[in-house]
């Protein structure tokens, strides 16, 4: 088991003491003749309130009384800006932050939840409408939760109400992917609980997750390409944005990976990354310019390369080739304009430096990863133009680009950097040589005011649900 997979066991213990508290808090259970074991059907009526005693406090109100603990990563794109959802190619890691739930039946017709710092929500299942996106949810937890729901009992899962309680290391709004690492922990909640269904996988584990044979440690063996499909699903229709999944499969598959979205179910490759033994450090550079609150302009990143693409001939830029467009150059640039041709241009340009970053890794060339890096986030900035928001009262303020421009001050040629994920804010990635670390973040720190950097621990397990004895 490697280092950083010891060190997500270790977090498990801690994670279910105090998870075990929250859902004791959140989910208090009725003495025996009242609660484990009553019958379901006449029980069915009952909310999420109403008069309790939690007289047994770690056990859920189920007639099977089984617990489930299941947790997924955040994740680090490292090769690949914008190019997922156009069939492109990119490289991303597991990171060691977590989100984390610990779950069981409540012999309801309610999915109760209970997240840290971010309040309780509940879906009724005996609602003919449940199944259905409800507007009011756009960009919440509970809209990815009705997604992955769905999902589940749409494939056929054998969905029954149960109590969650959730905590997360995952920071939202950094570009970390704390909302796809949710997803796919929902989805591995739901296996655990209610499988074999249609999550279920085989014991033989995904890249950087801990082996589960035979059931051994009471692990659940899950599929992480359906669990991050089925959350794509739900970011796309429920949360309302028009995401690729990159995020989603990274979290569910772990270790570090190449992820090929041209085939129609997307392929996933196992690759090896490792920065510090090269003598890199992967650094974080938070902008605390919340990058969820720009949807608009995220999803106007996918919306002009599909313009392209159809120009074009194709549904999306992956099913084209440059040679086309700068064939039909002049007539795309009068019909569409010049931003969406750069657009356009990055794409297949960075989907040639995700090629050449992955040659350059397994042939152990760092100094070609780290060059290819600092041109992709030249590209980003000048031809995607997805650093900085330019709505919402956003003004003269654009923190991500001027922290670029300070890791070319503070880095020159000796590093990379670049921004990380989808951009408009959130965090820049940078490659930082392990002996100038400490003065790196110290330095960007104290331009920044605030505590703006965080070293990633890269390539943990991915997705992990096991039922507990």
């Amino acid at each position: 088991m490697s280092a950083v997979a010891l060190r997500c066991d270790a977090d498990a213990e801690r994670k279910l003491a105090h998870l075990r508290e929250r859902f004791a808090e959140a989910f208090p259970v009725r003495a025996a003749d009242e609660g484990v074991g009553r019958d379901v059907d006449r029980d069915a009526d009952d909310g999420a309130g109403g008069d309790v005693d939690a007289v047994a406090p770690f056990a859920p109100v189920a007639a099977h009384g089984t617990f489930v603990l299941a947790s997924a990563p955040g994740r680090l794109e490292v090769a690949g800006n914008h190019v997922d959802h156009q069939g492109g190619r990119v490289i991303s890691s597991a990171i060691g932050e977590r989100v984390w739930g610990l779950a069981a039946e409540n012999g309801k017709h309610l999915v109760r939840v209970s997240m840290e710092g971010f309040g309780t929500d509940a879906i009724d299942l005996n609602d003919a409408d449940w199944r259905r996106p409800h507007g009011v949810e756009t960009q919440s937890s509970g809209a990815l939760l009705r997604g992955m729901l769905a999902a589940y009992d749409e494939a056929g899962g054998p969905l029954r109400g149960f109590d969650l309680a959730t905590c997360s290391e995952v920071p939202a709004g950094c570009g970390l992917s704390s909302s796809a690492a949710f997803e796919v922990m929902v989805g591995a909640v739901l296996e655990a609980l209610f499988g074999p269904g249609p999550f279920a996988g085989t014991p033989e584990p995904a890249p950087g997750q801990v082996a589960a044979e035979g059931g051994e440690g009471g692990f659940v063996p899950l599929d992480p390409v359906a669990l991050a499909l089925a959350g794509v699903t739900a970011e796309q229709r429920y949360f309302g944005k028009p995401c690729g999944a990159q995020d989603q499969l990274a979290s569910a598959c772990g270790g570090t990976v190449l992820l090929d979205f041209g085939p129609k179910v997307p392929t996933v490759t196992p690759l090896a990354f490792d920065a510090t033994g090269v003598g890199y450090a992967v650094v974080l550079v938070d902008s605390r310019q919340d990058h969820s609150v720009h949807t608009e302009e995220f999803a106007s990143v996918p919306a002009d390369m599909r313009m392209v693409a159809n120009h074009l001939g194709a549904a999306r830029l992956g099913d084209a080739d440059v040679d086309a467009l700068f064939a039909s150059l002049q007539d795309i640039r009068a019909a569409l304009g010049d931003g969406r041709v750069m657009r356009a241009l990055h794409y297949f340009d960075e989907v040639a430096r995700v090629d050449r970053q992955r040659q350059a890794l397994e042939e152990g060339d760092f100094p070609l990863f780290l060059k290819c890096v600092r041109l992709s986030g030249a590209s980003s900035a000048q031809f995607l133009q997805n650093v900085s928001p330019h709505g919402d009262g956003c003004g003269e303020r654009q923190p991500a680009m001027l922290i670029q421009g300070l890791c070319a001050h503070l880095l020159s040629e000796e590093g990379a950097w670049r921004i990380h994920g989808g951009g408009f804010g959130g965090s820049v990635l940078a490659l930082v040589p392990v002996g100038e670390v400490s003065g790196f973040m110290e330095a960007m720190d104290g331009l920044l005011g605030y505590r703006a950097c965080r070293e990633a621990v890269v390539g943990g397990p991915g997705v992990l649900a096991r039922r507990l004895p």
